[in-house]
């Protein structure tokens, strides 16, 4: 124990921030590694969208493939997985093995999470089964803070490639935590089927929240994977000052992380969503004007930050509640599901986004994820209104459930 802290909990922690370090430094790096594989910015983007949909299927299919795996034995070999992914990344003499190392990582990725939070209820007591899970994805939250930042960094004076060597290094650390300090017989519960994971697939209300859900992160990752080249190119910062405005950018994540959790807790996760996607959507058109002003775009993604991830408390404690009325003996299979539904949305709008940087231009990015957005919002209201009819109060609280 490290100050009430199991060791393997911190281990988990650690592999959460290399993951989500690795998943979302390819932003702030996307100029530059299309300058330097001489590919065009679309294509660039498509390292954002391939991780994305590997995360997608790892995360419900090879969770289910894997159940009857022993956890820690499990959990080891997604660490050597997830390393080797990111060497592969290091060492790739071109694009398309590029490409393969990223739909690598993000198999990884996908079942890392699912079987991360299983873990870390397992080493505390019942009573903190809950703190543990947040515990382990203030992971990913610090790798929006500080891990792109500075990823985008070392890569800008380094070399991308420096980037990817210096993530295998993290996998090394956690994958050693692992096999150090994970217990090997840690309680296994029976794996979800796919025909457990199909008859949530089944259920029209659980679908039109991962329609929020991939709505919500298209429109967000529309606009969101081309910040960069956006900074550089439109509002005029160098390629060393992105990483301090992705620096911004984290720090305001992490408060809208807390205040999108508040807002759920006190009005109730459909007004709390409702609210979001409103301010999310008016942001992403913001940035469309502002783009063309260095103190005006600064605070445009300050604001970005604070409501882009803002509605994941709102949706994941809204899925479970859905899940509880209409399958309730899936509830953590619809909880999975809605995080593969988050990665095929950011899967979807990066690649739309590409499309649109290719045959419109960079700055129809921001107003058009907006309008993405605004889906989302458009369906929430639906979901909300089909909740009254029912005669359930959309303002009742839910059971928080940590995600990405």
């Amino acid at each position: 124990m490290t100050r009430g802290i199991p060791l393997a909990l911190l281990a988990l922690t650690l592999g959460a921030f290399a993951i989500g370090t690795t998943e979302f430094v390819i932003v702030g790096l996307l100029p530059t590694i299309a300058a330097d594989l001489q590919v065009s910015l679309p294509s660039a983007g498509l390292l954002v969208s391939l991780y994305a949909l590997g995360v997608a299927i790892g995360a419900p299919v090879l969770t289910a493939l894997t159940g009857r795996v022993p956890r820690k034995t499990l959990l080891v070999a997604l660490m050597v997985v997830f390393t080797l992914g990111n060497l592969v990344a290091f060492l790739a003499p071109g694009y398309s093995s590029l490409i393969v190392a990223r739909i690598l990582t993000g198999l990884a990725h996908g079942v890392f999470f699912s079987i991360g939070s299983i873990i870390a209820t397992s080493v505390v007591p019942k009573e903190k089964a809950a703190s543990a899970i947040a515990i382990m994805f203030t992971g990913l939250t610090v790798a929006l803070v500080t891990g792109v930042p500075l990823g985008t960094f070392i890569g800008q004076h380094m070399g991308w490639r420096a980037t990817f060597l210096a993530v295998s290094a993290l996998g090394v650390v956690a994958l050693l935590g692992s096999l150090l300090f994970v217990p090997r017989n840690l309680a296994q519960s029976a794996p979800a089927t796919f025909r457990q994971q199909l008859g949530v697939l089944a259920q029209p209300r659980l679908l039109l929240v991962y329609a929020m859900t991939a709505l919500g992160y298209g429109g967000t990752f529309l606009s969101f994977t081309y910040l960069a080249p956006i900074l550089q190119d439109v509002t005029g910062f160098s390629a060393n000052a992105v990483s301090g405005v992705l620096l911004v950018y984290g720090i305001s994540v992490a408060f809208g992380n807390v205040w999108g959790g508040r807002l759920a807790d006190r009005l109730g996760p459909i007004p709390a969503l409702k609210r979001i996607f409103a301010l999310l959507a008016l942001v992403l058109l913001v940035l469309t004007f502002t783009a063309y002003n260095t103190w005006l775009v600064l605070l445009t993604v300050l604001a970005l930050g604070a409501v882009a991830f803002g509605n994941v408390p709102g949706l994941q404690v809204y899925v479970v509640k859905q899940a509880q009325r209409y399958a309730p003996q899936a509830t953590d299979v619809a909880s999975g599901l809605n995080i593969a539904a988050f990665n095929i949305g950011i899967a979807l709008g990066a690649s739309l986004g590409g499309l649109v940087v290719e045959h419109v231009g960079l700055m129809h990015t921001p107003w058009l994820g907006a309008v993405v957005v605004l889906g989302a919002l458009g369906l929430t209201a639906l979901s909300g209104r089909l909740d009254r009819r029912d005669g359930i109060d959309e303002q009742a609280n839910g059971i928080p459930v940590a995600a990405h």
